[in-house]
């Protein structure tokens, strides 16, 4: 009994470094630097996520800076000004709650700029279901995916708040697309226009 519980403990911890392992070809997407209307940046893992949009801001990559979520959408903010971001070209969403909700909650907002290209910033084995997201509430954006930067070695990415995260976005990306193909299904949530529910 004790030599099963000892096995399947093993066999799940090789499952979980394989996972780790694969984060970066499975759930990054990393474009080219190029520039658009506007950067951005989802909140949840704030300070890193607000150093590399601050980055990116002071680099040239676009002029305008949109953070979306609720939680860390503030300290985004002030970080990024700290970080030498004016402050007039910020510009927050902080009701959102989910990835779903960054991309939903965001839409509008970017419909009303006529928005024709965005680089998403966020955490980067969270930034395929984040790109995913938002190509789908605003199809007609050319979205870039520009997100942060994993550790520099495995172990720091296996044992540190990384580790759990990565293996819990799996499960989120499988849910994400069961519940896309479910809207397709039901033709409930099909965007229109420049960003869901905008006119074409």
């Amino acid at each position: 009994m004790l030599a099963a519980a000892a096995l399947a403990a093993i066999a799940v911890f090789v499952l979980y470094l394989c996972l780790v392992a694969l984060a970066e070809p499975l759930l990054t997407v990393r474009d080219a630097f190029a520039r658009t209307d506007v950067i951005v940046v989802l909140g949840g893992d704030g300070p890193p996520r607000a150093a590399k949009a601050a980055e990116l801001w002071l680099a040239g990559l676009a002029p305008r800076i949109l953070v979306s979520g609720d939680g860390d959408c503030l300290y985004i903010r002030d970080a990024m000004i700290a970080a030498g971001v004016s402050r007039g070209a910020i510009t927050t969403e902080c009701r959102s709650g989910s990835t779903r909700e960054n991309a939903q909650l965001s839409a509008p907002i970017l419909a009303r700029s006529a928005t024709a290209s965005a680089t998403l910033v966020t955490s980067w084995y969270h930034s395929r279901r984040a790109l995913a997201s938002f190509e789908r509430a605003c199809p007609r954006i050319d979205w870039k995916s520009n997100p942060t930067e994993p550790p520099p070695t495995f172990r720091g990415a296996a044992f540190s708040h990384h580790g759990p995260a990565i293996a819990q976005e799996y499960a989120k990306t499988v849910v994400y697309a069961i519940g896309d193909l479910a809207r397709d299904i039901e033709a409930t949530d099909k965007p229109t226009g420049w960003c869901a529910g905008e006119p074409a």
